[in-house]
């Protein structure tokens, strides 16, 4: 049984895969497709869409990091019938090697510093984007008692603004003898050190990292705790924006909340 949303024929035709079967691939929320050598995924907003086609076509690789390269369509456009295609990379993510995704984010993130302010961020509307601006003071925060905990601990962060990316921890490839791939790309503007934070507390809390390895992890980010309280934060404010912040969510997160505010 296909899955909704397969690239039909006029789509791999458009992105030069018209022979090729294509795959459903796990993640990408069932909906990204492997053709051949290319991926294939719908691309959302079109004007965010082009902007990091244009970017990712362009970005210098480096020993540290690499990016799967965005492939056009028969004409020289990024986009199609509502897709979009990059190449396709070999390698596994792997949430345990957090390390590790922090320094190819920092990679990524010293090649795209210095990137203008993309205007299409202005218009995201969507739960992880008004959380993002809730946190950092753009727009009230929700009623909840951890959040309040949380924010009582903010303080001012100094370290300047970029592109980043928000969501690294399972969107870094590994491979052998290779540099680690960057994909997935969700842009925000803020600190550099916030991508290394958010996937610190995807790992404290999703994936059996310990408590006492946060202050290692961010060792070479400055201002580390607090960014470290604004991205779980952020996560617990997005949760709650999605209506999964039940007593459940509150316990889970309880140990984290109570080292980040101590530290913070």
């Amino acid at each position: 049984m296909e899955r909704p949303g397969r690239p039909d024929t006029e789509v791999l035709t458009a992105f030069g895969v018209a022979g090729a079967l294509p795959e459903p691939l796990p993640g990408g929320r069932g909906l990204t497709w492997r053709a051949g050598d290319v991926v294939l995924r719908p691309h959302g907003d079109p004007t965010e869409a082009v902007w990091k086609a244009d970017v990712l076509a362009g970005l210098p690789h480096t020993a540290a990091f690499r990016t799967p390269r965005p492939v056009a369509t028969q004409d020289g456009a990024w986009l199609h019938g509502g897709w979009e295609a990059s190449t396709w990379v070999d390698g596994a993510t792997d949430e345990s090697r957090v390390s590790d995704v922090i320094r190819a984010g920092d990679a990524f993130h010293r090649a795209v510093a210095d990137l203008p302010r993309p205007a299409f961020l202005d218009a995201t509307d969507d739960p992880w984007s008004r959380a993002d601006r809730m946190v950092w003071g753009e727009s009230p925060l929700p009623p909840d008692p951890t959040l309040e905990a949380l924010a009582a601990a903010f303080r001012a962060v100094e370290a300047p603004a970029q592109v980043i990316h928000g969501d690294l921890l399972g969107n870094v490839l590994f491979a052998a003898d290779a540099p680690p791939v960057v994909f997935d790309w969700a842009p925000y503007w803020r600190p550099a050190g916030l991508g290394a934070a958010i996937a610190a507390v995807d790992a404290v809390c999703w994936h059996g990292v310990p408590l006492d390895d946060l202050g290692p992890l961010g060792h070479d980010v400055p201002e580390w705790p607090q960014l470290f309280v604004r991205a779980l934060a952020f996560r617990i404010t997005t949760l709650v924006l999605l209506g999964a912040w039940d007593g459940a969510a509150v316990d889970h997160h309880r140990a984290v909340v109570a080292a980040v505010t101590a530290a913070a």
